[in-house]
């Protein structure tokens, strides 16, 4: 067994260019909302979920982004509720949330 079971990044690339980035779209605060919540449910720790900041993982375009491994499965996320669904369903449950799931 691996020492997390599941790892979620989050990007939090800032374009020095200006060039549209995760980091324009909240990215930091869906970070800050995932952490608490993956947190308040007693799911963060050894064996379990660990939540990341990531740089630039270059899918700008479907900004903003995460990923979750060791499944692969990248989601685009735009509010609070999208994160907890992420967490109850594919964090906690195993269940891929389709809705925001992109495409590989």
């Amino acid at each position: 067994m691996s020492y997390f079971k599941r790892h979620l990044f989050f990007c939090l690339n800032q374009r020095s260019n200006g060039d549209d980035c995760c980091a324009q779209h909240n990215a930091q605060a869906a970070f800050d909302h995932c952490k608490a919540q993956v947190k308040a449910q007693g799911l963060a720790g050894p064996g379990q979920v660990r939540v990341n900041k990531a740089g630039c993982l270059d899918r700008c375009d479907a900004g903003p982004v995460a990923v979750v491994y060791p499944e692969g499965t990248w989601y685009r996320f735009v509010d609070h509720q999208d994160i907890d669904e992420i967490v109850e369903s594919h964090l906690k449950n195993g269940q891929v949330v389709e809705r925001l799931r992109l495409p590989d």
